[in-house]
């Protein structure tokens, strides 16, 4: 059973709408993870290396004021439909919806004030934490008052989050939790040395605003086949890849499946990730360039850290063959991702 506490974290500014922000901290054994009531941030995820030491693996700031100016979204839940929306534009039963233009032409991860960047009402549970907030009806653009539920839970070496919503009227919904890691230890300069595979025989082409061009392509014979474990530096080299920041695509359904691992054998550390989504966004930070100061005054380069973001595929309101966004009243959204801590 874990260990659970709360603690103050810090207060939001008054143009933010004031508040108290808090923090808790889930501890086990062998993981130690800081969450914060603003944007259900994963701002500390400690595990240990072979040698039993701990390290903080995810980027993030030391303070909430790195939090609540710009930043990549460093640990957030990310909504209301994570990744991009083509020129921001979708139409459901005959009426077009404009979102917020974020990401050049297009909307990105919920649009000016997602998810990210709100307070959520936290409840303590036995080993872990439940945040829940009402997004209104005609937030950010989408139709529906939205009830959201992420509970994040600690059982031994395994961090569960699940993700629950209801709305009141048809709208998309695609959540997932943002977090960049680096199994070396958070601050450390490059990913090159982790071992990466993913469980995916397809992946989305996209075009060069990251949009998906409807294509499922499969991923044999191209460098993103990743079925078996890759060294990223080498990787990245073999194939010319300025890195990845792709959806995979995994079975479809709701059982539990078994989709990315992660090795850093330097340190020994691994990182299991299991869920129930039909989406992997692989990112390779590509877009850090060293500008923001993390925890600890580190630095973060780009290729510093990688996200495993399980979720719906991009754009798939636009791509009526897609896997649907789609949630009805009446229907919940459930789906559940499992990050499995180890050593090897």
């Amino acid at each position: 059973m874990a260990e659970v506490k709360r603690e103050i974290f810090g207060h939001m500014p008054l143009e933010d709408g004031g508040g108290e922000v808090e923090k808790f901290v889930l501890q086990s054994d062998s993981v130690r993870v800081e969450i914060l009531s603003f944007g259900c941030i994963i701002a500390a995820l400690e595990t240990r290396d072979r040698a039993k030491q701990f390290a903080d693996i995810v980027l993030g700031f030391d303070t909430l004021e790195g939090y609540t100016r710009k930043h990549p979204f460093f640990g957030a839940v990310v909504g209301r439909v994570a990744n991009r929306i083509a020129k921001g534009k979708f139409t459901m039963d005959g009426k077009e919806y404009q979102l917020f233009l974020n990401n050049g032409p297009n909307s990105l991860h919920g649009g000016a004030r997602g998810f990210d960047k709100v307070l959520w009402s936290p409840q303590i549970l036995p080993n872990g934490v439940c945040f829940y907030r009402l997004s209104p009806d005609g937030e950010e653009g989408y139709p529906g008052e939205l009830k959201v539920w992420v509970t994040y839970t600690l059982n031994g070496s395994e961090l569960a989050i699940n993700y629950r919503a209801q709305t009141s009227k048809k709208t998309p919904i695609s959540l997932t939790n943002h977090a960049y890691f680096n199994l070396a230890g958070q601050g450390s300069p490059d990913i090159y040395d982790h071992e990466i595979s993913i469980e995916a025989d397809s992946y989305l082409p996209v075009d060069d605003t990251k949009i998906p061009t409807g294509e499922v392509a499969a991923v044999q014979g191209t460098g993103f086949d990743l079925r078996q474990p890759v060294q990223l530096g080498k990787h990245l080299k073999q194939f010319h890849l300025n890195g990845f920041d792709h959806n995979f695509c995994l079975p479809l359904g709701q059982a539990r499946h078994l989709v990315a691992r992660a090795h850093h054998p330097p340190s020994g550390r691994t990182m299991e990730v299991h869920t129930t989504q039909p989406g992997l966004q692989f990112y390779t930070g590509n877009n850090l360039d060293g500008s923001l100061k993390g925890k600890g005054a580190a630095i973060y380069p780009k290729h510093s850290a990688f996200c495993l973001e399980t979720q719906n595929w991009p754009d798939a309101v636009n791509k009526p063959h897609f896997p649907s966004p789609l949630l009805l009243p009446g229907e919940e959204y459930n789906h559940t991702t499992w990050l499995c801590f180890g050593t090897a």
